[in-house]
């Protein structure tokens, strides 16, 4: 059983609407699902570094500041063995949709705030959107 850390970006425009990925059939984890943008921490990085990298890789996008959201292990997910250690973060921008660059999935797209939940969510989604839904409106 494997055990690593991921750095997960929830990115929100102007308008409150959240970046979110639809992965493709080939994800190894949460295929055809929507989920955040991010991935695995390499050797050196500190957290934030990785969702500024991830984010870069998969967006074109880059993000102001990032403030932290949640640490923590990644939700139980059936069929999926590893234990993984999620570092979660808030970051705003003035990006719009036309500047999104697809690197990973099959779409990556800005959903309205009010929309984010209606969505077939991988785990790590389902469990850090409520979070961020929660969280002060300056967000």
């Amino acid at each position: 059983m494997g055990s690593y850390e991921v750095a997960i970006v929830l990115l929100v425009d102007a308008s409150g609407a959240v970046l979110m990925q639809h992965r493709d059939e080939h994800a190894p984890v949460s295929p055809n699902q929507w989920a955040l943008p991010g991935g695995r921490i390499e050797p050196g990085e500190t957290p934030e570094e990785a969702a500024r990298r991830e984010l870069l890789e998969e967006t074109g996008l880059t993000a102001g500041e990032l403030r932290p959201l949640w640490t923590g292990p990644r939700p139980y997910e059936e069929g999926f063995p590893h234990t993984v250690t999620m570092h979660a973060f808030h970051g705003t921008t003035d990006a719009t949709q036309e500047d999104v660059v697809l690197g990973e999935g099959r779409a990556m797209i800005f959903v309205p705030r009010d929309n984010v939940l209606d969505r077939d969510l991988a785990a790590s989604a389902a469990f850090l959107l409520p979070l961020h839904l929660k969280a002060p409106s300056n967000f």
